[in-house]
């Protein structure tokens, strides 16, 4: 699978697009939307918006491939745009290890709501832009009209 428009409109809406090097709250620099700069990388000069998004769809090609492959369960699109998006945000390592990722594949998508929900702190402080984010990945899990599709 690999993620939607929408799900990619998801993420460049809470990451932003930043033309100029930066360093983001979890302390590392950071370009476009939400590019991690990598050693020998120089955007000192900046990018654009295209080359941002460029960034985007490559960097968010290693949250599809984790999603696929710890999630052994067929899931519709916004499903796995929501999924992917939490990835992109938290890391693979994040969504390894949460009880997200096991209500998913067991299933529980009753309880997904809730467990989306409790990826709400940074810096041991809950943030509104988390908070935002994390209810707009629920309202995209839980989209009806994909789950119709998938039926």
């Amino acid at each position: 699978m690999i993620i939607s428009e929408d799900g990619l409109a998801l993420i460049k809406m809470f990451e932003g697009f930043r033309p100029m090097p930066y360093i983001c709250p979890g302390g590392f620099p950071t370009v476009g939307v939400g590019h991690l700069i990598r050693q020998g990388e120089d955007f000192t000069q900046g990018i654009t918006e295209a080359e941002g998004e460029d960034l985007l769809r490559k960097d968010v090609e290693q949250f599809e491939r984790a999603v696929v492959r710890l999630t052994p369960r067929q899931l519709d699109q916004s499903q796995f745009d929501a999924l992917v998006s939490f990835t992109f945000n938290l890391g693979v390592g994040a969504y390894q290890r949460s009880t997200l990722r096991q209500c998913v594949i067991a299933g529980h998508d009753d309880l997904v709501p809730d467990q989306f929900m409790r990826w709400t702190r940074a810096g041991g402080m809950v943030r509104l832009g988390l908070v935002r984010r994390r209810k707009a990945e629920v309202s995209l899990y839980t989209r009806e009209e994909d789950h119709a599709q998938a039926a």
